[in-house]
């Protein structure tokens, strides 16, 4: 095989119950015949939906046969020791045109013991936000599963979960445990685990087109809820133009915020992983030693770990999220 390169993917769209039609407006992803998109997934290496690559002479391999075969030279030495032929996240872009179920996902400990799969901590971040949207991140008070339980059985359970105005460019870091939900009119780029494990708790009494409501989860929730109360749940991070700014380090990824009106470069060699840029607003050319690259807001890049410098010219600026391993 000829030296990796910058890879893009096939688009993998989801029709949801409460999806909407910002990928198509906002992003600029046509979903076909779809009647909504609730979400796409954009770098997958989840079984049942693999990611394909769209660009250059790899077009048409999968990332599981990719990592397959190249190992720690797409992934990182260290990344793939740890993960194997597992890529480790999955990235997506979400349209929420209605709240989304209150749910919450399971710690690896849990998931592995249940489901043999990794558990499910991810990070929001929120490209667009119509006026007057939330989302739901844990508790606003310490509860205990008994508290839990007697507003869950009451029909009171949002009363003691933590709702919170949002705005373009929150961020939200999400430990697997905490009950969440995101809330109608926003769209989010969301970086996780991989990992399609999710306990469904509450959905609004909703029904399908057949008429149908969707499973539940309650039983399974209990074990899995992180029932502390925080202080803050919005991630802090610096607004800054023209610099990396690291916004989430976690034992399974670290992000940062690129937000800039210029060129610049990156170096990479210091970073045995992969990496990820998930481009959310503007547009930019990435060069690298073998050719270049352009790259549009709603798309998303893998650098493999091979690449250990790139540089970045644009012409009307451009805002990444920046994610990698380690």
């Amino acid at each position: 095989m000829s030296a990796l390169y910058p890879l893009k993917f096939k688009t993998i769209y989801k029709d949801k119950i409460w999806g909407g039609q910002k990928i198509k407006t906002y992003l600029n992803k046509d979903f076909g015949d779809l009647p909504n998109c609730g979400e796409t997934w954009e770098i997958s290496g989840v079984k049942s939906d693999v990611s394909v690559v769209a660009n250059g002479e790899l077009e048409g391999k999968s990332l599981a046969g990719l990592l397959e075969e190249c190992k720690g030279e797409l992934v990182g030495e260290k990344v793939y020791e740890r993960f194997g032929n597992t890529f480790p996240l999955l990235v997506k872009f979400i349209d929420a045109n209605e709240d989304l179920s209150i749910q919450v996902h399971p710690d690896d400990e849990l998931a592995k013991k249940r489901h043999n799969s990794f558990g499910k901590t991810e990070m929001w971040y929120v490209i667009e936000a119509d006026k007057g949207s939330t989302l739901i991140t844990g508790f606003n008070k310490e509860v205990n599963e008994q508290v839990y339980l007697e507003k869950f059985n009451s029909g009171h359970l949002t009363d003691i979960l933590n709702r919170e105005d949002v705005a373009a460019g929150d961020i939200y870091f999400l430990p697997a445990g905490r009950v969440h939900t995101i809330g109608a009119g926003l769209l989010i780029a969301e970086i996780q685990q991989t990992s399609d494990i999710t306990y469904r708790i509450y959905d609004f009494d909703r029904v399908d087109d057949k008429g149908n409501k969707r499973e539940l989860h309650t039983e399974e929730a209990l074990a899995a809820i992180d029932y502390k109360f925080y202080p803050e749940y919005k991630t802090q991070y610096a607004h800054t133009k023209n610099e990396a700014v690291e916004a989430v380090t976690c034992q399974y990824f670290t992000t940062n915020v690129l937000d800039f009106t210029e060129g610049t470069t990156r170096d990479y060699s210091a970073i045995d992983s992969f990496v990820i840029h998930v481009c959310v607003e503007g547009a930019y050319t990435l060069k690298y030693d073998g050719g270049e690259l352009a790259v549009k807001m709603g798309e998303s890049i893998l650098l493999p770990a091979t690449i250990n410098s790139i540089e970045i010219t644009t012409e009307s600026g451009f805002k990444i999220l920046e994610s990698f391993v380690g």
